[in-house]
This record gives structure tokens, sequence and C-alpha cells, in this order.
């Protein structure tokens, strides 16, 4: 039976000293966070354990899944970084502070005993770089060099972690999802005819060859070298200038050319060929609102190169608490491999882990699957001790 709820805001300001100020507006030595409450009405003020959804730049509070735990008696917060709807000046680093005043408030403000991580979609390997990092703290910079203090930061381990639909990393997805026949960073239409997989003549056909899909990926991870390259040349030349906190922006167009969505024989799973969680690949390749559309010279470092921190594979093998993984096959923004990996990265901290038949990115219109993620969520947190009902 559904449970009725209650929405409560939440905010948190804190101080933060830095050398120059990537969001806009406000105090440049102020930090704004911004998120909700999912209280059941059943226990206000009673519950003892939390489920906390984060994403790097996504708002979650009207997503299905969280809803759909409260509706079940479960309290959630569902809560933002300081890049609300807005990835192109994003600090991984910094989100993994967000996290850690949440998680803190969650316990020290609200009185919950425990914390449960759920990492769903881009937020299940910043769940799992937060969770690596309250065990085992080391991170001191970013990847441009820029001063954060992870190590020190005092964050607080959760409890529990769960990656719902998580796809891998931002950088790894963008590694396999950006299109490599663009030659010219500066002129997108200059495109290489043997790469090109969209238009009226492709290159190549679904379903591709392996020898095909081998020189794609090829060119795939050169092009991020490639810009990753002219990123690191552009912060040596403004430090050689004396300009150490100044940046850059930049576009990167052509970002949704993964060879998945158009031969569904490629990491198989339930979904539609021809599409993207988003709708029509080659119109979202070149949409405004893909991944990495518009950068700063740090956020690509930080987000999308192959220097960035949030892999999270790797961050899975350094966690130690018990956790959840949760694919749905029909899923597509993250195929199977994606869980795949993650299953794998934990290692020998063997996570719980189902699928659920038919079930879409983000359950919209699905009301069974929906209630069977949010069914196998409760019974699973039942069963490592993390459940109030």
């Amino acid at each position: 039976m559904a449970m009725a709820f209650e929405r409560r805001p939440l905010t948190l300001i804190f101080t933060e000293q830095s050398d120059f100020k990537e969001t806009y507006g406000g105090s440049s030595s102020h930090v704004l966070l911004e998120g909700q409450h999912l209280a059941p009405l059943s226990r206000i003020g009673t519950g003892r354990t939390v489920v906390v959804f984060m994403h790097p730049t996504g708002v979650m509070n009207w997503l299905p899944l969280p809803v759909a735990l409260a509706s079940a008696g479960v309290d959630v917060m569902t809560v933002a970084s300081r890049y609300p709807h807005n990835d192109s000046a994003l600090i991984m680093e910094k989100v993994v502070l967000d996290l850690g005043r949440w998680v803190r408030h969650a316990r020290e403000s609200l009185g919950f005993e425990r914390v449960v991580l759920a990492g769903w979609s881009g937020g299940g390997s910043l769940s799992l770089l937060y969770q690596s990092q309250a065990e085992h703290p080391s991170i001191e910079a970013t990847p441009a060099g820029d001063p954060v203090d992870i190590r020190g930061a005092g964050l607080i381990a959760a409890d529990a972690v769960m990656q719902l639909a998580a796809h891998v990393s931002r950088a790894i997805i963008l590694s396999e999802w950006i299109d490599p026949a663009i030659r010219d960073e500066h002129a997108p239409d200059e495109r290489d005819p043997d790469l090109t997989i969209y238009g009226d003549r492709p290159a190549a056909r679904a379903p591709f060859d392996a020898a095909f899909q081998t020189r794609y990926r090829a060119a795939q991870k050169a092009r991020i070298a490639r810009i990753t390259d002219r990123v690191r040349e552009d912060l040596d030349a403004l430090r050689r200038k004396g300009r150490p906190h100044d940046e850059r922006a930049f576009v990167v167009h052509g970002t949704m050319a993964d060879l998945r969505w158009l031969d569904p024989s490629i990491d198989p799973n339930d979904r539609v060929p021809g599409r993207c969680y988003m709708g029509d690949p080659e119109v979202v390749n070149m949409s405004p609102a893909h991944l990495a559309r518009f950068c700063s010279l740090r956020s690509w470092l930080s987000q999308w190169s192959e220097h960035s921190v949030a892999d999270g594979p790797a961050c899975a093998a350094r966690i130690s608490v018990p956790a959840l993984v949760i694919e749905n096959t029909a899923d597509d923004a993250c195929t199977p491999s994606h869980a795949a990996r993650i299953l794998a990265g934990f290692g020998a901290n063997t996570p719980e882990f189902h699928r659920i038949p038919g079930a879409t990115h983000y359950y919209i219109g699905q009301r069974a699957e929906l209630a069977q993620a949010s069914g196998l969520v409760v019974g699973w947190m039942g069963r490592v001790g993390m459940l109030d009902l």
C-alpha cells in the first residue's frame, strides 16, 4: 500500500575558500546546495535510515524511483550539487565535497543513524567515488592540478551503496559515445567519411562488423586524447603567462554516436534499435543539451578526460559496505556491460544483483517495472539491516 509523504525543502550554505569561482552568482566564498527530503508521514522524525540520491548535475526530486521509495515508506533525500542543470564547469572533486555535506547533514542535523547512497545513472560513479574516498581518502588536487582537500574533508562513509541503472563513468561513456568522424573541433561538418555512421550515405551500416567496430572505438579514444592534449596545452599556456586561474570555454560537437544505438547486437538487451534515452541519436549527437557539449578546460579534465578519477569500477574495488546493483534490460542509456563492469569492480565484496525485464532507463510509463525496482530496493535494504519498516 502506498504511503503518503511530504516534500521538505533542504538548503545548505557553507563557506569555501577558492582562488576562483566556477558557478554563477552569489558570494565568491559561499556555496549553496538545494534538495528535498521526501519524508513518509507515518514516521516523520522517527526514521533511522535515509536513502540519498545525488547526480553530478541532475536534479532528482521528481524522478520515479525516489518517489516510489518514499511512497513505500522509505525516507529519501534527493539532493543537488553546486552545479544543478549545468555541467559546463563542473568539477567532480567538488561534487564529492558537496555530497559529503549532504551526508553529514543527514547524520548530524536530521538525525539519521544510517545513510544509503543511491547511485542512479550518472550518480552511480559519483556514489562509488564518494564512498571510496570516505573509506580511503587520498585526493588533494583535481586533474588540472588545483588544490581540493578531499583527503582532509572528513567525509562520513555511507552504510551501503546502490547502483541503479548506473553507468560506469562520465568519462568512459563519453569515450564510447563520442563521434570519431569529426576531424576538426572548430568545423564539426568536416568529417572522416570512413567513420561516419549517420546521414544518407554512412560509411557503414548496422550490423557493424568486428573490424569496423575496432577501428571506430580506437578513433573515439584518439579524439578524446586530442581534446585532452589541447586542454593541457591551453592550461600550460595560461600559466606561462602568469594567469594560472584563467579559464577557456569550448564546445564539443558530436557526443551521441555510439554504435550500440544503431546495432542492437552490440552489448545486446531489450532496447529499441535506432533510439537512445534522449530520442533519435542522430539528432542528439549535435543537440545543445547533450553530454560535454559546453566545457571549461578544468571541467573537461575532471569529468570527461581519461584523467578523471570518477571511474566507477575502479572506485568499487575500494568499497567494503553492502552493495546492490540493478540492471534494467531495456535501458537505452546504460547497456548491460555497465552493470557487468560495476559488478566486476567490487571484486570479493560481491553485490546483490538483479535484472528488471523490460525496464527502461527512467521507468516512464512503466508502473509494474517501477514497482519491481522499488520492491527490490526495499527487500535488499531489509536483508542488509537498513530498513525501518
